[in-house]
């Protein structure tokens, strides 16, 4: 009894095999739905690339913006024009930022002066400190002669992406974006 049972199980699992067998060789065999399946695979890996080219586009596009902005702002400390108005930095800040990419009440400028070159810092500027936002940074003129560096910093908004792309994130999906200009003021009259 025991033999004959077991024959028939096997007989059960054989035919079983054969009758998946043909069903995997038709669906093989068969060409519909196969350019809906091979677009399902390969649509996530496309539109992930596309995201993270766009981003990193117009990631790109928005630094060498804030570049010539910061170049523009060096030029207005540079020939006196922040100094003898009497400009604050919401005042450069009007005046160089470009309301196309950035809103400009987000913008934040950082003017140092220095004894000279060697002494100039140039890093980015601390933008949380223990967690908290730091909201008041340094905003010096300088005088005729100083060696000064204007630096124009935004936090720029990032989406992160599905395949662990993304640009650094300061934690609430924003990355840093800097320009830099060093120069030594010019002699101005006031």
């Amino acid at each position: 009894m025991a033999l004959s049972h077991r024959r028939r199980i096997l007989g059960f699992l054989a035919g079983c095999s054969r009758r998946s067998a043909r069903k995997v060789a038709r669906f093989y065999v068969s060409g519909r739905g196969a350019t809906l399946v091979e677009f399902a695979l390969i649509a996530p890996l496309f539109l992930g690339l596309l995201i993270a080219i766009l981003e990193t586009t117009l990631y790109l596009f928005a630094q060498a913006t804030l570049q010539n902005a910061a170049d523009q702002a060096g030029r207005l400390f540079m020939t006196g024009q922040v100094q003898n108005n009497n400009w604050t930095a919401t005042d450069v800040q009007n005046q160089v930022c470009p309301p196309v990419m950035f809103t400009c009440s987000n913008l934040i400028v950082v003017a140092q002066t220095y004894a000279s070159y060697a002494a100039a810092n140039t890093s980015a500027p601390q933008l949380y400190n223990n967690g908290q936002k730091v909201t008041s940074f340094a905003f010096n003129p300088g005088n005729p002669g100083d060696v000064m560096v204007v630096q124009l910093v935004y936090q720029w908004p990032i989406v992160g992406g599905p395949l662990g792309f993304m640009l650094p994130n300061l934690g609430d999906n924003t990355t840093e974006l800097m320009g830099v200009t060093a120069f030594r003021v010019e002699p101005y009259g006031s």
